[in-house]
């Protein structure tokens, strides 16, 4: 049962900390994505993922962070947003990396969409107060990714063996 929970909760929970993370303060800590792996490892071990299956995930995890890091390079994604999303591309594998770029991608365009309209209108006095607020409206700052990657990375765990494989009956009320 522990098993399950943790299936169930700890990489929805480190990708909603990840976005918020990112949403206040436009960074992402690196003990987050040293958690997602850290995690994977553990519940891939514990849930008796095959070697040849870890190895195959580790490969994605290993593509995406070459990926998102020459995107790093480019200046197109900050450093956090390029280890969160190759730690995320590390859970799903193969199998679900194109689906979870693709929900990214989506969710990213929209995100930068809507703030660079948001940037466009001035900022209410009654929220001027608040820092988070003020970076986030200041057009000479990013877009938070992080929280695209996380809401891409929400909406495919649930296709993932990770969820497939916890006894949800045991989770039913009587």
């Amino acid at each position: 049962m522990i098993l399950d929970i943790a299936r169930l909760l700890l990489f929805p929970a480190l990708m909603a900390f990840a976005a918020a993370s990112d949403l206040f303060t436009m960074t992402i800590s690196n003990r987050v994505s040293l958690a997602l792996v850290g995690g994977f490892l553990g519940l891939a071990v514990l849930g008796g993922m095959g070697l040849a299956d870890i190895m195959a995930h580790v490969a994605a995890g290993a593509a995406m962070l070459a990926v998102a890091f020459a995107c790093f390079a480019f200046g197109w994604i900050g450093g956090g947003d390029a280890k969160i999303a190759a730690a995320a591309a590390l859970w799903f594998g193969f199998a679900h990396l194109l689906d979870y770029l693709l929900y990214a991608s989506l969710f990213g365009g929209a995100l930068t969409l809507t703030l660079l309209q948001f940037r466009q209108w001035p900022l209410p006095w009654s929220l001027a107060g608040q820092a988070w607020l003020l970076r986030l409206h200041d057009r000479e700052t990013g877009i938070p990714y992080g929280i695209a990657l996380a809401v891409g990375a929400l909406m495919i765990y649930p296709e993932t063996d990770w969820i497939r494989a916890v006894d949800l009956t045991r989770f039913a009320m009587h």
